[in-house]
């Protein structure tokens, strides 16, 4: 289903700005072909773009706490050319979305344009009073609210995959009764896809600071850092591996060096999780992309030995999944010391 087709559908319950109209060719009542359904969608979209328009300042509404993006993270650097782009044009291009709140303190409740409302804020503070926030009311109750301040984030590459499953979560127990295969349904996600967000909740915060920035942890990771987590002897391996990867990138930012990427964090946190003890020496599988591709065997005497198996990747490819590994080796070495 098309983005333009989901908003129509989160905005159903607002009238009269979709009631069906027997005479428009997008009518649902109409007969129903691909074209007509393009066209639906399309019309859904202008109806909602050319609805009566408010201004008002930031200050005056609140901030809905069931939207994905954390307001807390927001900074300047984050939404500087947002920031830019307003300033330039004296106001927010595209409405915010907002609802009437008459039993709350603030008239208002913003549900969809976090970012927008937290730049003209910054606007108002640094020598731009006049700009205010232009919106949309829309009369919607809070599962609806989530659903289009969701396929709104659905948009966004700045909300990470982490902040989009703790909403998840958060919205299948507030909305859907805790069943996850009713919520799959309403916001057209596939049921794999959405438990795979929420499974990234699982992931306590001592892994998630090894991690640059939260941004780095994306939900295909959690398919490699779940299974080992599960298991309590592996976690604590992990832990203890994470605590060593987090201390190296707060020395690397020091330093001003690139961080350690999400992939390398993945690769090194699983590689702790593997390494085997026979004797003195250790093995630890190495894999680039989910395929084992060779181990390596680390042993006191002989140091390390590096056995790859024939393959089609690149010696690019080869050699970045052997330096987390390498480098783990010589942290292992210093604390042995």
């Amino acid at each position: 289903m098309s983005r333009r087709s989901l908003i129509g559908e989160a905005l159903a319950s607002s009238p009269p700005a979709l009631v069906p109209d027997a005479n428009d060719a997008s009518s649902p009542v109409s007969k129903t072909t691909f074209t007509t359904k393009r066209l639906e969608g399309f019309t859904e979209a202008a109806r909602m773009v050319k609805r009566p328009t408010i201004k008002l300042k930031p200050a005056e509404c609140s901030v809905w706490p069931g939207n994905a993006r954390d307001y807390a993270l927001l900074t300047e650097d984050r939404v500087r050319s947002l920031i830019d782009s307003i300033q330039a044009e004296n106001g927010n291009r595209i409405p915010v979305v907002v609802r009437r709140t008459p039993q709350a303190e603030l008239q208002y409740e913003l549900v969809i344009g976090t970012r927008r409302h937290w730049a003209i804020s910054w606007l108002n503070a640094h020598h731009f009073p006049e700009i205010e926030l232009v919106a949309i009311i829309e009369d919607l109750d809070d599962e609806a609210a989530f659903r289009l301040a969701d396929i709104e984030n659905r948009e966004r590459e700045d909300i990470s995959d982490l902040e989009r499953g703790s909403n998840y979560k958060a919205a299948v127990d507030a909305y859907y009764a805790g069943v996850q295969t009713k919520m799959a349904d309403r916001v057209k996600l596939s049921k794999s896809t959405l438990a795979r967000y929420i499974g990234l909740t699982e992931i306590p915060q001592s892994i998630v600071s090894a991690f640059n920035s939260p941004m780095d942890l994306q939900v295909r990771h959690g398919d490699k850092l779940l299974p080992p987590l599960r298991t309590p002897t592996l976690r604590s391996k992990m832990e203890e591996a994470a605590k060593v990867i987090a201390a190296e990138q707060s020395f690397r930012q020091s330093g001003d060096e690139e961080p350690i990427s999400g992939s390398d964090v993945v690769a090194r946190l699983v590689a702790a999780t593997t390494t085997t003890r026979t004797g003195r020496s250790q093995k630890a599988l190495i894999e680039v992309k989910g395929a084992s591709i060779g181990q390596v065997d680390r042993d006191r005497a002989r140091g390390l030995t590096i056995t790859l198996n024939p393959t089609e990747l690149s010696a690019e490819d080869i050699l970045s999944a052997l330096r987390p590994l390498i480098e783990n080796a010589k942290i292992l070495k210093r604390a042995a010391r």
